[in-house]
């Protein structure tokens, strides 16, 4: 049986054990005030082969999270000192 939480007009919060079946309550235990049923999000995660890597929003489809540029030390250099066969440079 799930529990459910109930929140009154006053403020009081209470929980219950109630099967999906019945009725949700109507009336506080403690003050007679209505009450309300507060509902929390769920947190899903889905982790798996089967899932596309652009589910997922950030990344690459490697899985990659650089979005494909490359970093700072990662970059060629733009011009190269070459020697010469007599200890030289160009």
């Amino acid at each position: 049986m799930p529990i459910y939480e109930y929140r009154c007009e006053r403020g009081h919060i209470f929980d219950v054990m109630q099967r999906i079946s019945e009725s949700p309550l109507s009336a506080c235990r403690e003050c007679g005030a209505p009450v309300q049923k507060v509902l929390h999000p769920v947190a899903i995660s889905f982790k798996g082969s089967g899932f596309y890597s652009t589910d997922y929003g950030n990344g690459s489809r490697n899985g990659d999270s650089d979005n494909g540029t490359k970093k700072k030390e990662d970059k060629e250099p733009t011009a190269e000192k070459k020697t010469t066969a007599s200890g030289k440079e160009d």
